[in-house]
């Protein structure tokens, strides 16, 4: 009996999670979508906002609308005039002095993420946290900046921390370069090794690693 729990456990909880992830991704699209509508129903007439009410509450709209609102507005900027209009779009934000800085750092931070030639993490790393006498996997997101180093006296490392077994949450924390680890595994491998709570062992030897803790004690 315990076999077959167990079997039956090691199917289920990948579904599980996955279903999970994509169920939290709609939800955002689906908010995103209630936000516009409840902002367009406050904003025009009420003969126009009973129609929306009722438009709003059809189910699994708001996500295909926004699905597709994305798709389009992704044709439209890789067209020669789209790209035009983002150019000017992106010289007008820039102008507004609190909302350049958060648009300049997402639009920099997502360019990253899903670029085709873009790499958001960069090394697969070992760290203390959250005690001397403990490790968790890491990815180093890039250098700190030269003020960061030049005040802490020292080579820093940006790493992004993330929790399990959802990936996509976490820390980013500042730590020393002769403090960490790297790592022989690929990133997607450590991303496998988290997200199944370190069930699935990466594809690497454990050799150098284990020569690398020795000399950091």
């Amino acid at each position: 009996m315990k076999k077959y729990f167990i079997a039956g456990i090691l199917v289920w909880i990948p579904i599980a999670i996955t279903v999970w992830v994509i169920t939290w991704g709609l939800g955002l699209i689906d908010q995103i979508y209630g936000s516009v509508m409840s902002a367009l129903i406050t904003v025009l007439p009420g003969q126009f906002s009973g129609n929306l009410k009722h438009f709003r509450e059809i189910p699994g709209l708001g996500i295909l609308i926004v699905l597709v609102v994305i798709s389009f507005t992704g044709l439209l900027a890789i067209s020669f005039a789209g790209q035009w209009w983002l150019k000017v779009w992106d010289r007008f934000v820039t102008r507004i002095p609190i909302v350049r800085s958060i648009y300049s750092s997402v639009k920099q931070v997502s360019s990253t993420i899903f670029s085709g030639n873009g790499q958001a993490f960069r090394k697969a790393l070992l760290i203390r946290y959250p005690h001397a006498e403990s490790w968790v996997i890491a990815f180093q997101t890039g250098n700190t900046g030269e003020e960061i180093g030049q005040k802490l006296g020292g080579e820093y490392v940006n790493v992004f921390l993330p929790t399990t077994p959802n990936p996509t949450s976490g820390f980013f924390m500042i730590v020393p370069r002769s403090a960490v680890i790297e790592l022989d595994m690929s990133v997607e491998e450590a991303l496998k090794h988290i997200v199944s709570m370190g069930s699935v062992p990466p594809r690497v030897s454990a050799s150098p690693i284990k020569n690398q803790v020795n000399h950091l004690n």
